[in-house]
């Protein structure tokens, strides 16, 4: 598929990809160019499409000491523990 560049840099995206990102009228879209100078075009989604995508059963903080332990199991997570002689 291709699109042509109106005198003002602007290309309307084919309906099949717009179809395929859902998107429409008014909504955004972002652009990443890589390193190796393809470029990606993804629909911005709001946070509020965001809420509930995620359940948590666990409804109460976790506690500081909780935290700390998570904290230190990940920072130590690939270290290999070695025998003083």
């Amino acid at each position: 598929m291709e699109s042509a560049l109106t005198a003002k840099g602007q290309a309307t995206i084919p309906k099949p990809i717009r179809e395929h990102l859902g998107v429409g009228p008014g909504d955004r879209i972002k652009f990443f160019v890589h390193p190796d100078g393809t470029v990606v075009i993804l629909p911005k989604i709001s946070t509020s499409t965001l809420k509930g995508m995620i359940s948590s059963r666990r409804r109460k903080a976790p506690s500081i000491e909780e935290m700390r332990n998570a904290v230190v199991t990940g920072a130590t997570a690939g270290i290999r523990r070695t025998k003083r002689p």
